[in-house]
């Protein structure tokens, strides 16, 4: 039997892009609504989201991005550039015989799908934003921000952009990383106020000894932990952590966009006890002057970082009442 949560009636397929080859899964008829996960997972974060838009009337399109899953994998790390993901989800559009598309991201899915619609605004007409809030290009370079934080500690995506170092943690056990890594950012398994961030790493140690153990958070079964490590296990962590570490070549490329909002029709949702909305709490203040298109934001009350995933109902409803909008 079909795991409950699982969509059976979709259609996956391998479509051409600048990557080499970009997997993507397929529900539904309608206006074409592309949805980018972000680290660490796969086009299953949006499992739940596929059938409920399809239902709404839309040709949802869930992709595993370059580096994940089934897409391909570059082996450079300029290969993963925010302007070549770009260029993938305009192939993608293009591979699926449409001119435009509404697309909606999470976490770096949330930047990808940010940027698509700054940069190609004549295809991406319309851009919603989970968890992680717009921020325009510009201003100091990222890696010299995120080495300034933590003191003595070191910032996770200070961590993660050291070739090889992150890999060494996390792949002699994927299952067992990703496990802990999904409960430290979900609503009802995160570590306690007061209790060392998971965000950071201890001098001399990983990020996993702060990752709670005792149990998987409520949205994820096994089943569901098989889906994510099983593809992790196959292709190893380095396509998906080379996002991270090509954050300083993105500054460069972008240096053009400083400061540029989004104009497009815009949604952002994002869940209350997520690090991303309250460490970039300005960039949603500034919402009026960075999407001046926005029509729908939300903060879900007692919600993680995984929000699709943690209030699936809740967000498909939002998601579609936004895209119901936009044809208004």
């Amino acid at each position: 039997m079909p795991h409950p949560t699982h969509p059976t009636d979709v259609t996956h397929r391998l479509v051409a892009t600048p990557a080499g080859r970009t997997h993507l899964v397929e529900q539904g008829d309608g206006p074409l609504v592309l949805l980018l996960h972000g680290f660490p997972e796969s086009w299953y974060a949006w499992r739940h989201q596929l059938p409920a838009l399809a239902a709404a009337g839309h040709r949802a399109v869930a992709v595993d991005v370059r580096g994940y899953g089934r897409s391909s994998k570059p082996p450079e790390v300029d290969d993963y550039r925010m302007l070549d993901l770009v260029e993938d989800n305009v192939a993608v559009v293009e591979a699926l015989g449409e001119r435009s598309a509404a697309v909606v991201g999470h976490d770096w899915g949330a930047a990808v799908a940010a940027h698509s619609a700054l940069l190609r605004p004549d295809v991406f007409t319309a851009v919603g934003m989970l968890s992680v809030p717009y921020t325009p290009p510009g201003g100091p370079r990222p890696g010299e921000v995120f080495a300034r934080l933590g003191d003595e500690e070191e910032f996770y995506v200070s961590y993660f952009q050291e070739p090889g170092r992150a890999e060494r943690e996390i792949e002699p056990d994927v299952r067992g990383w990703l496990a802990g890594f999904y409960a430290a950012l979900s609503a009802d398994t995160m570590p306690a106020p007061g209790a060392p961030d998971p965000h950071f790493r201890s001098p001399g140690g990983t990020l996993r000894d702060r990752f709670p153990s005792s149990r998987l958070p409520s949205w994820l079964t096994e089943r569901d932990l098989d889906v994510y490590a099983g593809e992790f296990e196959r292709t190893g962590l380095t396509g998906a952590l080379n996002r991270y570490r090509a954050m300083d070549r993105d500054w460069k490329d972008l240096a053009g966009f400083a400061g540029a909002p989004l104009t497009q029709p815009s949604l952002f949702l994002g869940g209350s006890l997520d690090a991303s909305t309250t460490w970039l709490a300005d960039a949603i203040d500034a919402f009026p002057t960075t999407l001046p298109g926005l029509r729908s934001s939300h903060l879900l009350e007692g919600c993680g970082h995984w929000i699709q995933q943690e209030r699936p109902e809740e967000v498909s409803r939002h998601l579609t009442d936004w895209l119901g909008s936009l044809a208004a």
